[in-house]
């Protein structure tokens, strides 16, 4: 899906991807948020996702990828971060 088809302007006309950025640089702007892509946002929530220990596959469907090798790969620093989780959790059950 691309942003074309998500994204709609004020009149209901699908939004060029050009009209989308102006108009997010224009949030970011006016809510005094640092200045970011568009597409960072699919990084935070796939990131946010992992963290929240959200299963690597469903994240991976939700961002669209044809094989979960591609999220792990993309998104190894995430999940080497959470792996401390997975082994205090395994200590907890197995106290």
């Amino acid at each position: 899906m691309s942003v074309e088809q998500v994204f709609c302007n004020s009149k209901g006309n699908i939004m060029a991807p050009s009209e989308l950025t102006r108009a997010f640089k224009r949030v970011l702007k006016a809510a005094n948020l640092p200045d970011i892509r568009f597409h960072d946002l699919r990084h935070s929530h796939a990131t946010m996702l992992l963290k929240e220990n959200v299963p690597s596959k469903v994240v991976s469907e939700r961002l669209g990828h044809s094989k979960i090798q591609v999220t792990l790969d993309t998104y190894s620093h995430v999940t080497d971060s959470i792996e401390g989780i997975a082994v205090d959790s395994l200590n907890g059950l197995l106290e």
